[in-house]
């Protein structure tokens, strides 16, 4: 016989509120495929257009990872807070929050107004300023996007209110 589903836990599939959440973030954990292994980082990121977009050195272990499988795993959590349901019970004690977990494969970015493109969307998740990128600068550094090819979402301990 199944077990039933905590009550606490509610899916969200509105891609507007799904979007809020993400919108609410500052960062992102990405999970990748190394080899049988799974890799897993935090980024900065920017998102717009149902497509995530990082940034990063031109060359590392990351890079390598998604050059030999570029499948990745994004997830987004917003809206912790911690309570108790009895002060004095430890095991009572937990987190609500929300989150939002993207499915897609990432793709590198090599044509600079592509890679200026991205430069904007990631800077307007951190600054309202416009930004003017020196070609040196761009040519540095590796652009990533990842088109979202499915996207979920879950509450935990958040009742409609």
């Amino acid at each position: 016989m199944a077990k039933a589903r905590d009550k606490a836990i509610q899916d969200i599939t509105d891609i507007e509120e799904l979007e809020g959440i993400i919108k609410k973030c500052d960062i992102c954990h990405v999970g990748m495929v190394d080899g049988n292994r799974p890799y897993v980082l935090a980024f900065n990121f920017g998102y717009e257009d149902q497509t995530i977009w990082l940034h990063m050195a031109q060359e590392g272990k990351k890079i390598d990872v998604l050059k030999r499988n570029n499948h990745v795993c994004v997830e987004f959590n917003a809206d912790h807070k911690l309570f108790a349901r009895h002060e004095k019970v430890a095991c009572s004690w937990r987190w609500a929050y929300r989150s939002v977990q993207v499915h897609g494969r990432a793709v590198f970015v090599d044509d600079y107004e592509e890679k200026v493109k991205g430069l904007d969307i990631f800077m307007r998740n951190y600054s309202d300023r416009e930004f003017k990128y020196s070609r040196p600068a761009v040519d540095n550094i590796r652009i990533i996007k990842i088109p979202v090819s499915s996207i979920t979402g879950r509450s935990f301990e958040y009742y409609d209110e």
